[in-house]
């Protein structure tokens, strides 16, 4: 049996969101991912914080809010793995960042820093005890992966491969991909035996066992943040269904690996459904 999914330093690991209306979003989730939800709230917490489980594995997580503490729309958040998160928080600074929210202990389940890189960009930081990182990725209905949409990319590549050592390879012409080198041996050694295997045809990407994620230049009315994907069986199947539960579909596109769908949820948070549909299949 493969070991629970963990998280080297640098690694993407964790994705959250907080929201006003808790049981809006766990309808407006549940209803698309088929979520449900256990409560991980740390003792004495002021505000409730929910895991999103599927098929009982750990996903994404849900914060409550009081409206004066998020923005409008609330953004889905991404969070790095880090082996010590005060030595994290003293590598952001160093490189230009800004630590908004010291290292703080979330009970046992690990230790969290808000931060934001040169260029304003929020993202956190997460030194894991008893919460490794989401447990299910990929598959249909979570986390596929986290984005940075920047405004110079070669600015914001330069920060973060100081303070994470991550790689970046263009693909094909196509996209900047982001990696930290190793990651796919950390997998096949641990929860994901498989992966070389699964990942040596000939149209995957050298490197892409170790991805983590993609940079891209923001749009002009864009602003530059970190835009989270979730993995879909059908997008346009996917995208009624956000409908019907009150999103909104701002944007279908197609790429060369797949056929993706832009949605706003009913409080405003944005995020992407992607379905895996090579052209070639």
């Amino acid at each position: 049996m493969s070991e629970p999914r963990s998280y080297p330093e640098g690694v993407t690991s964790w994705i959250d969101i907080e929201h006003r209306d808790v049981e809006g979003a766990q309808a407006f989730y549940g209803g698309l991912f088929g979520w449900t939800f256990a409560d991980a709230t740390p003792p004495g917490a002021p505000t409730r914080y929910l895991v999103a489980l599927l098929d009982g594995l750990d996903t994404a997580g849900l914060a409550e809010a009081a409206a004066i503490d998020i923005p409008t729309p609330s953004p889905w958040r991404t969070y790095v793995a880090v082996d010590d998160a005060d030595a994290a928080a003293a590598r952001v600074s160093a490189a230009g960042g800004k630590v908004l929210e010291a290292p703080t202990d979330v009970g046992d389940a690990g230790r969290s820093v808000g931060c934001a890189d040169p260029f304003g960009v929020p993202f956190r930081m997460w030194q894991p005890r008893r919460r490794l990182g989401v447990q299910v990725v990929n598959a249909p209905g979570s986390w596929n992966f986290s984005d940075l949409h920047a405004a110079d990319p070669a600015a914001s590549a330069a920060f973060y491969a100081e303070v994470f050592g991550w790689s970046f390879d263009d693909v094909f012409g196509f996209a900047t991909m982001i990696r930290v080198p190793g990651y796919g041996d950390h997998l096949a050694a641990t929860s994901d035996p498989d992966i070389h295997a699964r990942q040596s045809g000939a149209e995957v990407p050298t490197g892409f066992a170790d991805a983590i994620g993609w940079l891209a230049t923001a749009g002009p009315d864009d602003e530059p943040h970190w835009h989270v994907s979730f993995a879909v069986a059908n997008r346009d199947a996917t995208a009624a269904l956000a409908e019907r539960l009150g999103g909104t579909v701002l944007e279908r596109r197609d790429t060369d690996w797949t056929l993706e769908a832009v949605i706003r949820d009913p409080q405003g948070a944005v995020f992407t459904a992607s379905q895996y549909q090579p052209v070639s299949a």
